[in-house]
């Protein structure tokens, strides 16, 4: 049962997925449309999952939201891989001066927090979608190009690197061959994880109003205008989105721990 529990949270998520992209399908509520006859209603047999502080189905809102949160996860963590790649790959091959010049620059970054980095950069861009996948994207490559340097430093001393070295192959051939390839899978395995924290991220900002911009539907703005409704006993509003954000990571993170024991006994 043990070695089956990844396939659990990988249906579960892939239900959560394409819940989100067939929304319109599965839900003829908008999630925009305001009602006010319908404020604070809780969960029945037409919302199932009860309406908010301005009448719009939660249930609506949260699979619509789904599309914003997980498509920040997403595109941040292709970003965030990529410039990994590019930094970590160059230190790792390189070495000598430029790795240990590169490395403790990446200390430093390391140093400072970077939901404060992340958070300090949004207040001053203030912009849309756009903006907070650019933002998550652009400071979250660290752990990846940590992992990428420690993969390519181990694998440039290996005997067909060498080889390939000495008949006079071109250095890209080489990066993109012979170590990026060899690194895929520990690069996999560090993108999963940072899906779940990059949508952490997305609900932290949303959460505390400077994340993706108010009235559009994410998860993290659901949880923010759920504050004042939960002093008023309507549950709902806040457990439903919290309950689906914590199991869409719970999915991604064991997902990748999954990933991280093949990677390791492999």
């Amino acid at each position: 049962m043990e070695k089956k529990t990844h396939v659990i949270w990988i249906t579960i998520l892939s239900v959560i997925i394409l819940a989100t992209i067939f929304a319109p399908i599965i839900v003829q509520s908008n999630p925009y449309d305001v009602e006010l006859s319908k404020v604070l209603q809780r969960p029945n047999s037409f919302n199932i999952m009860g309406t908010d502080s301005m009448g719009r189905d939660i249930f609506a809102r949260i699979l619509y939201g789904g599309r914003v949160s997980l498509s920040v996860g997403i595109f941040s963590v292709m970003i965030s891989t990529a410039i990994g790649i590019i930094y970590g790959g160059i230190s790792g091959y390189f070495g000598g001066r430029v790795d240990n010049y590169m490395m403790r620059l990446l200390d430093t970054f390391l140093a400072i927090p970077t939901l404060i980095i992340m958070l300090a950069l949004q207040a001053i861009i203030r912009g849309g979608l756009t903006s907070i996948i650019l933002v998550i994207g652009c400071t979250s490559w660290l752990s990846t190009a940590r992992i990428v340097r420690s993969q390519f430093s181990e694998l440039r001393d290996k005997n067909f690197v060498k080889a390939a070295i000495v008949m006079g192959t071109p250095t890209w051939k080489i990066l993109i061959n012979h170590l990026l390839k060899n690194s895929m899978p520990a690069i996999v395995v560090i993108s999963t994880l940072n899906c779940a924290q990059s949508i952490f991220m997305e609900v932290s900002m949303s959460f505390l109003g400077i994340g993706v911009p108010q009235g559009t539907p994410s998860w993290g703005n659901m949880l923010n205008n759920a504050q004042n409704d939960i002093l008023s006993g309507a549950w709902w509003v806040a457990v439903f989105p919290g309950s689906t954000i914590v199991i869409s990571m719970l999915c991604i993170n064991f997902i990748g721990e999954y990933l991280k024991k093949k990677v390791t006994y492999a």
